[in-house]
């Protein structure tokens, strides 16, 4: 189910390239209603909810939260998400996308269990603020809040708007989501935009996900992908006991070997579009799943992110996808993280 989406993000891509440096160096402000929100009660719904996903639930404390996938019973991902203990609930945090599937395999494992699931996506949205400056803006403009590990959140009322403020685990770039009511989003959003942060669109805000070398589900993670092959090992916890597909990750783990790997790739040559063969000696040993030109001031700087077989996951390796020269790069790409660490 789609929720409504708010109409204030740029239109445009705009200048993309003043939008994506605000991000790695400013303080950018943009729309996530593309987020959905799933509420978890219930007196079984830890133990129901540990036993259904990759990561440790049983053992959240109150306002924090983990990654985790959700797998079918042959260790296949059907899907990804936040879990975040509030307490007297836990707050899924996914993308719409997403929701049916994820609402449909819940209910299909509900059976005695004392668990209420409810879509609160038409009640709940997001915004995003991002870059190193982004903390100090919310501040000064009098949104008070103790400074926040990745995926630790803290509820609180500003200009009179309830919101809670959660920060990401983009660990390349500093991140924030503010979740509120919808019906409080438009004051929220002015609010924000009189601080000084810049609106970016999510052509933007894509382009950063790519530069820190995160997948997206339906994009980079699909169904066909073992979860060890993701290369998403914060989604994982290899001694809470079983849940679903359990199985299979505790036997690649002891096991040691999955196939493939993903990874990040330095592009020469004309930017290979997603689902593009990466191939060594001519024969195929991968997959482009996104790509992208990053601005710089240099020139635009060409990346792109896929599986590729781990023997040959070698960096500086050269390789190729259709007329372009590939190497295997280390992700987050080197230049953000030099860039970030220049400015701590």
């Amino acid at each position: 189910m789609c929720s409504a989406v708010h109409n204030h993000s740029p239109a445009s891509a705009g200048n993309v390239a003043v939008e994506f440096g605000e991000l790695l160096s400013g303080c950018a402000v943009f729309d996530l209603s593309s987020r959905a929100k799933i509420s978890l009660t219930g007196g079984d719904r830890v133990r129901w909810l540990n036993g259904m996903i990759t990561n440790n639930v049983r053992d959240l404390a109150v306002s924090t939260g983990v990654y985790a996938f959700l797998l079918n019973p042959q260790g296949h991902i059907l899907g990804d998400l936040y879990a975040f203990q509030r307490g007297d609930s836990i707050l899924i945090d996914t993308d719409q996308a997403q929701v049916d599937k994820l609402l449909a395999t819940f209910d299909h494992y509900i059976i005695m269990d004392d668990v209420e699931v409810a879509d609160r996506s038409q009640q709940l949205t997001s915004i995003g603020v991002a870059g190193p400056k982004s903390r100090a803006m919310l501040l000064a403009a009098g949104l008070e809040f103790a400074e926040l590990e990745p995926l630790h959140f803290v509820d609180t009322v500003w200009q009179g708007i309830p919101l809670t403020v959660a920060r990401s685990d983009n660990l390349s770039v500093e991140s924030y989501e503010l979740w509120l009511a919808r019906d409080w989003y438009t004051k929220a959003w002015d609010a924000l935009t009189r601080t000084g942060c810049k609106v970016v669109s999510a052509a933007a805000v894509e382009l950063l996900r790519i530069a820190c070398g995160i997948p997206r589900y339906g994009q980079d993670i699909r169904e066909r992908d073992l979860p060890q092959e993701t290369e998403q090992q914060r989604a994982l916890h290899f001694s809470k006991g079983c849940y679903i597909g359990q199985e299979i990750v505790e036997r690649i783990r002891s096991r040691g070997n999955v196939h493939r790997k993903f990874t990040g790739f330095e592009v020469h040559g004309l930017l290979p579009a997603p689902g593009s063969k990466i191939q060594a000696e001519g024969k195929d040993v991968g997959e482009v799943t996104s790509s992208a030109s990053l601005p710089e001031a240099a020139g635009d700087h060409s990346v792109a992110l896929g599986y590729i077989r781990r023997e040959i996951a070698i960096p500086g390796k050269e390789l190729h996808a259709g007329d372009a020269r590939l190497s295997v790069a280390t992700l987050p790409f080197t230049q953000y993280r030099g860039e970030k660490s220049a400015k701590d």
